[in-house]
């Protein structure tokens, strides 16, 4: 038996995954939560206009609960937001949180569920481990198949004009994740792509990771790329597939709850300024960059990515390294398949403003303690410049 280090491993308790089943949510809030009275819901504007929320927002109704909106999410929420979220939560007396949207929504959820349950300034809860109280009851049903926030226990907050900070606390984590592909069916096919390629790379990150990696993420990695990278591109050619889309959300799920335990490392390190500064989806962000760091990491970690090569692809043959290159190439071609953008000046980057890129990147110390090769400033750049 191969041995290991110790590790931890935690989770959202509770996970639906069930066609239709955001019309039951009154149903299922009344079994998870008897004593709820009054829930909130928070999305977006966008999200919102799309009418797929009436249906759940009768069903809690139905179920004897009181229902608020806070439908003013931003992507990438600013502090103001949560704090007027907040607010008004207090103020309405909610005693239910329910996250329906894209990673932001779930994100502001989860703050809203520790902020308003205490009187902890959110100023103080950023970085690892520093909520200290508990939290309102939360549900998460997600929108998009990439993210994984539904299971994660981080929130990332836009604290500056291009700063953001995160919040990381076991508290974080929902009571109930609903995964329901008929949320998703109307997602465009470059949002369907960017937000599915976010789920891989969540998957290679942990797998890859340099100091959490354990045999229960490595088996929930594995099992959301199986999931992910035979249905992602026909997600993007056909919206409307009920079961791809079912097995993409899961495949989220699967790879959020892989990097909750097993950290992601440099091509998120490198993504976020890059979303930071020229506000690129972070998804896309991931994207521009997952080719290059996977190149620079292949010295180190060569022997994992030819095992991701089996599943992502299987046609690959040799050597370790033959085998990696065989992942890179695949994943080059799935972001040319669907047709997003794959380099740096395609969003608004000059080479000018490479050194102010690479400078921010080095201040992502959580993540890039977790990759499997030290990366230097001048290898960023050297990154940043391959993928320009």
């Amino acid at each position: 038996m191969d041995t290991f280090n110790a590790f931890g491993f935690s989770t959202v308790p509770n996970i639906l995954c069930e066609l239709g089943a955001v019309k039951r949510l009154g149903v299922l809030a009344a079994q998870y939560f008897p004593a709820a009275r009054h829930a909130l819901i928070v999305t977006d504007a966008g999200f919102l206009k799309t009418g797929l929320v009436n249906a759940p927002i009768a069903d809690l109704r139905a179920a004897g609960l009181s229902v608020s909106i806070f439908s003013e999410v931003l992507a990438d929420p600013p502090e103001a937001v949560i704090l007027r979220a907040t607010a008004d939560a207090r103020q309405n007396k909610i005693d239910l949180v329910i996250g329906l949207g894209g990673g932001s929504s779930m994100d502001v959820a989860k703050l809203i569920a520790v902020l308003a349950a205490s009187d902890q300034p959110l100023s103080t809860m950023y970085g690892i481990g520093n909520v200290k109280a508990g939290r309102l009851p939360l549900v998460q049903v997600p929108t998009t198949a990439g993210t994984g926030s539904e299971v994660t226990p981080i929130a990332i907050v836009t604290t500056g004009a291009t700063t953001k900070m995160g919040v990381v606390a076991p508290q974080l984590y929902a009571d109930l994740a609903i995964l329901d592909a008929e949320l998703t069916v109307g997602l465009l096919p470059k949002v369907t792509a960017a937000t599915g390629i976010d789920a891989m790379v969540h998957a290679i990150e942990a797998y890859t990771t340099r100091h959490k990696k354990n045999p229960l993420s490595d088996m929930l990695a594995l099992q959301a790329l199986t999931l992910l990278a035979p249905n992602l591109v026909a997600a993007c050619e056909d919206g409307k597939n009920l079961a791809v889309r079912q097995a993409m959300l899961l495949g989220a799920t699967m790879a959020g709850q892989s990097f909750s335990n097993a950290p992601v490392a440099a091509v998120h390190a490198l993504a976020y300024p890059i979303g930071g500064i020229f506000h690129v989806p972070h998804g896309l962000s991931n994207a521009l960059v997952l080719p290059h760091v996977l190149r620079f990491n292949m010295p180190n970690a060569a022997a994992l990515y030819a095992e991701l090569a089996e599943i992502v692809a299987p046609q690959a043959q040799g050597s370790a390294e033959a085998r990696s290159h065989a992942l890179i190439g695949a994943m080059e071609q799935i972001a040319a398949r669907v047709g997003i953008e794959t380099r740096l000046s395609q969003v608004g980057i000059a080479a000018a403003d490479l050194d102010r890129l690479a400078d921010d990147a080095m201040l992502q110390t959580r993540l890039l303690t977790n990759n499997p090769r030290e990366v230097l400033r001048e290898d960023a750049h050297a990154i940043y410049t391959a993928a320009l």
